[in-house]
């Protein structure tokens, strides 16, 4: 479906208004600090100047047969919660902390209209295991056991594998979702936790870390934690040595670990 030709709740998608990065800031501070009537206009106007915004997401859940009405729909209400909570200071682009705002809340909707539901519980143990499976292919440059994950996570490795089992779709937490050509967004910003303002900083910090490595490093940690190859698979592709991966992979993983 072409969503730039087609109406969606009534909405002439084609003539939708795009606003520039330096409007929306604008905007974000008058909603912020004016006046009552100030920050309604201003709030309005972000709203509607980020009204593509939704539809680019929304693309991603096209293949699921839900109502592209509702979840445009949806995706609003995922918007302007991202507007009502956006902090300007952050000095970040609206389009980092909006894109994961407005998945999470499709998400959320997808999961409780699911015909097979499943517990709030079970879904954010696996969600749990997928992050801590990340931590450690991180920190020992290979996939863990489920036995290593679940003793992380202090439960039985039966609880781990139903857990993962039981959701739709297990994906990376570092999987490319959205990209606006400067901003790429990834799974795991749509994962929150008790501390929500220090995990964004730290996930920031994170992607400025990736995207001061080279073209080479990034290519290789590309193949290695998003595709699951193995180093020889990498350096076969590639055309170097393994030893050659390992170690260009090896201080990749410590570089980001430097700059976080």
């Amino acid at each position: 479906m072409q969503y730039g030709k087609v109406e969606i709740c009534g909405v002439n998608t084609s003539q939708l208004e795009v606003l520039k990065e330096s409007e929306k800031q604008e905007l974000l501070k008058i909603i912020k600090t004016g006046s009552p009537a100030e920050k309604k206009r201003a709030r309005d106007k972000m709203i509607n100047g980020n009204l593509r915004l939704v539809l680019s997401v929304i693309q991603r859940f096209s293949n699921r047969g839900e109502n592209p009405d509702d979840l445009f729909q949806v995706g609003v209400i995922g918007l302007i919660k991202a507007i009502d909570n956006f902090d300007p200071d952050l000095d970040v682009r609206f389009s980092t902390y909006g894109v994961p705002m407005i998945i999470g809340e499709i998400r959320r909707y997808l999961r409780d209209n699911n015909a097979v539901r499943v517990s709030r519980s079970m879904r954010d143990t696996a969600y749990r295991a997928m992050q801590v499976k990340e931590q450690l292919t991180t920190q020992n440059n290979r996939e863990p056991s489920v036995e290593e994950i679940a003793k992380i996570m202090e439960v039985p490795k039966e609880t781990v594998v139903i857990a993962l089992e039981a959701i739709v779709d297990p994906v990376s937490l570092y999987e490319p979702v959205f990209s606006d050509g400067s901003d790429t967004i990834y799974v795991m910003d749509q994962i929150g936790d008790s501390n929500d303002d220090a995990t964004w900083l730290e996930e920031l910090a994170f992607k400025e870390a990736v995207a001061g490595l080279s073209d080479r490093e990034k290519r290789i940690l590309s193949l290695r934690f998003f595709r699951g190859k193995t180093q020889m698979e990498v350096a076969s592709e590639i055309g170097i040595s393994q030893a050659q991966v390992s170690r260009i992979e090896k201080g990749a993983l410590d570089t980001i670990k430097k700059n976080i």
